[in-house]
């Protein structure tokens, strides 16, 4: 099963993520945040790297996507999916940080790519109001968030409220309060119960 951990940034999908796999024994695809070379340099001027920032995102998690295809029969659990770098994208062209013509090449790049897409079996998506995210983001301490203001997380959670909608029409979606953090056991629970008729899901989780 290829399961997607979807939010805004700091709501906490990486911790979930590297806990549900394992929970599983299903492969953890992190997002590409430390080997990123443009982060720094997106949050110092993000006119100049917006569009790069992009690109690059964008290459880097079509490449994870298709390790998580060529790789399904182990199972997958993935931090943050290629469908929802358009939000972030469409934010950067919408506030000016990315022109016409860049926005122009970076959707090319994507649905190009997208004919090569398969949509996760589950998407779970982690809901947490914008002030408590910028909370968590203060919290853990990186130097290149330090920038990241409560207006441009409001709007981020709109377009993630925009994105969640969408995909209902596409795959299983799981919407979970994460204002406060929810155990594990409950999360399985929450997904077995959402999966239904899977059996090769209820299997796993059998023999967990």
């Amino acid at each position: 099963m290829f399961i997607g951990i979807s939010g805004i940034i700091g709501v906490g999908k990486s911790t979930l993520t590297q806990k549900l796999a394992t929970h599983l024994g299903y492969k953890a695809y992190k997002e590409p945040v430390k080997d990123n070379p443009y982060l720094d340099d997106f949050y110092a001027d993000m006119h100049r790297w917006g569009a790069m920032m992009q690109i690059h995102l964008l290459f880097r998690r079509f490449e994870q996507h298709q390790q998580i295809v060529w790789n399904a029969d182990k199972g997958a659990v993935q931090d943050r999916t290629i469908y929802e770098d358009t939000i972030f994208a469409r934010m950067l062209h919408e506030g000016k940080f990315i022109n016409e013509r860049d926005y122009a090449t970076y959707l090319g790049h994507f649905n190009l790519m997208k004919r090569y897409l398969v949509y996760p079996d589950l998407l779970i998506y982690l809901r947490v109001d914008p002030k408590t995210s910028l909370q968590r983001i203060s919290e853990r301490g990186r130097k290149a968030e330090v920038g990241i203001t409560l207006d441009y997380m409001e709007k981020l959670h709109e377009g993630y409220e925009e994105f969640i909608e969408e995909m209902n029409s596409y795959t299983q979606v799981l919407i979970l309060d994460w204002n406060k953090f929810v155990s594990l056991d409950e999360v399985v629970g929450q997904i077995s119960e959402k999966s239904v008729g899977r059996r090769n899901f209820l299997r796993d989780l059998a023999q967990q």
